[in-house]
């Protein structure tokens, strides 16, 4: 065997026999690293491949989909939240991955579903190569998880845990974290690429050959994203990624991959003492402590998944005390808010150009669709004009370029939300075909 040291970019797997400071391919900064891969022996003169290949070929035949039996019923976490984000529950032999920043609540979230399978009298093994079965057991305590069908070990060497596996066959297997673990076949240390991929390969074909679901936690990088080789999220079935600010008690849920079920859901939770609680009822938590007559806030409906939220939007506006006003946004695209603010001076003749301009979506929520844009523009024109909007109105709308405010998807069900929850004014393109027209009417 012979070996070889190169770099490789975690963004693309570029490879290159020397360290880059951006790669080439991605145009990332700072993301090669060291890693030693096998070079192996080039293929002798005269031989085809193509014939080696066909010759060590197994012997199978397809067969048809009508004769496999009906699926088994799904493994439930005992989370209506999170069996709803998975599809029903989770599929006996498949792999999961876990991710999120630091102090999020991974190692809790996953401690919590271990104690709720391990109830149903389910054997659970959950290693770990990041903390001590005493420090596990402290958190298991806090939670109030003490069932006998848990076990915890700390281990990160692959061959011993897929010994463990083989031997005790448990019902339910938890790894964490996959960028700790390594294998004794290649050289490195752990969380290089070629490792995270070896062992995430091995897990796969273990979840498959003994039919155990396996969910695997991964770290995320300062930008964001997933840490180890991109091949590592195309080899799980399920990808769920757990977000919110450390400082709120909010959490969101969402799975950006599943084979087995819709990715356009969300789970919601609250972060408590007792670990992550979940919220049934989101747009309750998002509008408490919301003033009846405050100025600079409207209200909207916005579309997760397949569940509506109220949420609230709060804008600010003040006198710049230089040049160039500032643009502030917090939950919503920035480039989009100076679009509105753009439309909002054009064709709604209020003068921003010396305003510093700041919006907020309140309970830590990221609106990404464009049904916003219409609350987002009156709660701007509210603040700049000190006065407030009506406190039983829900704006829902998209804005053009030209002024004109556009329908959205799924109207009626964000109107059904907000009478559900009280709101009886809704206000949407149906009624305000322009934006100084919504503006003039709601603003005076």
């Amino acid at each position: 065997m012979k070996l070889k040291t190169v770099y490789i970019c975690q963004g693309c797997q570029y490879e290159t026999p020397k360290w880059l400071g951006k790669c080439p391919e991605c145009q990332s900064w700072n993301s090669f690293i060291e890693d030693v891969v096998n070079v192996g022996k080039p293929e002798q003169e005269g031989k085809k491949p193509a014939n080696r290949i066909q010759k060590n070929l197994p012997s199978s035949k397809p067969t048809l989909l009508s004769s496999f039996p009906n699926p088994k019923e799904r493994l439930s976490t005992k989370m209506s939240e999170l069996d709803v984000l998975l599809g029903g529950g989770i599929v006996e032999g498949s792999l999961l991955l876990l991710s999120g920043e630091p102090g999020i609540g991974k190692s809790t979230l996953t401690l919590q579903i271990c104690g709720n399978i391990a109830g149903q009298g389910k054997n659970v093994l959950y290693i770990s190569g990041e903390e001590s079965v005493e420090q596990i057991a402290i958190r298991a305590k806090r939670l109030s998880i003490t069932s006998a069908s848990m076990s915890v070990i700390t281990e990160s060497n692959l061959e011993t845990i897929l010994n463990l596996i083989e031997q005790h066959k448990p019902d339910f297997i938890v790894v964490d974290s996959i960028q700790v673990m390594s294998s004794d076949e290649l050289p490195g240390s752990s969380g290089s690429v070629t490792q995270v991929k070896l062992c995430a390969e091995a897990l796969m074909h273990a979840a498959k050959l003994w039919n155990k679901p396996i969910l695997l936690i991964g770290h995320v990088t300062k930008e964001g994203t997933l840490a180890g080789p991109r091949t590592l999220e195309h080899l799980v079935d399920t990808v769920l990624y757990i977000e919110g600010d450390r400082y709120h008690n909010l959490r969101l849920l969402r799975s950006t991959k599943n084979r087995f079920g819709s990715t356009n859901e969300v789970a919601v939770f609250t972060m408590e003492e007792k670990g992550l609680i979940e919220v049934t009822n989101p747009s309750e938590l998002f509008l408490e402590g919301r003033a009846p007559d405050a100025i600079g806030s409207c209200l909207t409906c916005t579309i997760e998944g397949t569940r509506p939220f109220i949420i609230e939007i709060q804008a600010l506006t003040s006198v710049t005390n230089f040049g160039y006003p500032k643009r502030s946004s917090n939950g919503y695209d920035l480039n989009r808010l100076q679009m509105i603010i753009a439309v909002l001076q054009e064709h709604a003749h209020l003068n921003l150009t010396n305003q510093d301009v700041f919006v907020n979506v309140v309970g830590g929520m990221r609106i990404e669709e464009p049904a916003a844009d219409l609350a987002v523009a009156l709660a701007i024109a509210s603040a700049y004009r000190k006065k407030p909007l009506d406190s039983s109105a829900v704006a829902i709308g998209e804005m053009g370029l030209s002024g004109e405010i556009r329908n959205v998807t799924q109207l009626e069900k964000r109107e059904k939300e907000a009478k559900k929850l009280g709101f009886s004014k809704l206000i949407s393109p149906s009624l305000y075909k322009k934006i100084a027209q919504a503006i003039g009417s709601q603003v005076k």
